[in-house]
């Protein structure tokens, strides 16, 4: 256990239960997934001092509630992503899982790692991100629709299928529809989308994608960017034996748009079509050269909400 002084909290979250644990005291206990649960847990960690942070896991929504009240109540808290909580178990050699043990490891992590904290988004933020998120979410049910229309051979069932494409594409159109009034309603979010948009092949759903899920877009240095997206290649090498770099981590949601903006633009943006041209013929793979494109384009999309100027060539010669 830590001898510091100051306290790490690690809450493991559940549908039901938020189990919690403290170091560098040992003390845990468990409360209800509510909102009169909650409110018992913010007492009782007032009650035994001000944490250093509080951790969590990111499971997919259900850490939301308990997140943002324990932040409105001004302690330090944040979500990470929860496969770097379970390498750091499997490195201290702890195998085992059960919700006591993760709020333990969590609380180790807090204290070992010292991730960085951010304060939560604003209310506004969180509002147009569940929007992004829902939007992603009806995408894929279109297309798991559609491959499920292609595999059945009943008629009836096709029918129903296509009915519930009709209706999933219906609620696309007002998801976009609610996306478009956020943004022009809101002057800073519509200065920054503009700005983004302006590059060729970056259309609207990315540009929200990414300044809802990567805040820190225009704020750091263009390495950084690129490791946390999960850009940025990774070494394979040991000993004399030099293995193939590899992207790894990172942001998938932002990834994938980015992908997909790396595509439209390696045929559509003159200087990145140039860029992939020139990979290509070096006798890259085309799934390198467009990773090296995404990497390009973050790097342009980085320094144009750093320098709040709208795309230029100049920008593309900024190496990624």
């Amino acid at each position: 256990m830590s001898e510091s002084k100051e306290l790490f909290v690690g809450i493991d979250v559940s549908k039901a239960t938020l189990d919690v644990a403290l170091l560098p005291s040992g003390e845990s206990w468990s409360v209800p997934n509510t909102e009169s649960g909650i409110a018992d847990l913010i007492a009782r960690l007032r009650q035994v001092g001000t944490p250093t942070l509080v951790l969590m896991e990111a499971t997919g929504g259900l850490e939301r509630q308990a997140l943002a009240r324990i932040a409105a109540a001004g302690l330090p808290a944040m979500a990470i992503n929860p496969r770097n909580v379970r390498d750091f178990a499997r490195s201290m050699g702890t195998l085992a899982k059960t919700d006591a043990i993760d709020a333990t490891v969590l609380a180790l992590f807090a204290d070992r790692i010292r991730p960085a904290w951010r304060p939560l988004p604003d209310e506004d933020t969180q509002a147009l991100e569940a929007l992004i998120v829902r939007r992603r979410q009806v995408v894929d049910m279109i297309g798991a629709e559609k491959n499920r229309l292609a595999a059945t051979p009943s008629r009836r069932v096709k029918k129903e299928i296509v009915g519930h494409i009709k209706w999933l594409e219906r609620q696309l159109h007002i998801t976009d529809f609610d996306i478009d009034q956020a943004v022009k309603t809101s002057p800073a979010w519509k200065e920054k989308a503009d700005l983004l948009t302006s590059v060729p092949g970056v259309g609207r759903v990315t540009a929200i994608t990414l300044l809802t899920q990567l805040p820190e877009l225009g704020s750091l240095g263009r390495k950084q960017i690129a490791a946390l997206v999960g850009v940025a290649p990774f070494n394979r090498d040991s000993g004399t034996l030099r293995g193939r770099r590899a992207i790894y981590g990172g942001r998938a949601s932002v990834r994938g748009v980015l992908y997909m903006s790396a595509l439209t633009a390696a045929r559509f943006n003159p200087t990145i079509r140039a860029f992939y041209a020139r990979l290509r013929a070096a006798g890259k793979l085309a799934k390198v050269a467009l990773v090296a494109c995404m990497r390009k384009l973050l790097t342009a999309l980085n320094a144009i909400l750093s320098r709040r100027v709208p795309w230029n060539a100049s920008l593309s010669e900024i190496s990624p």
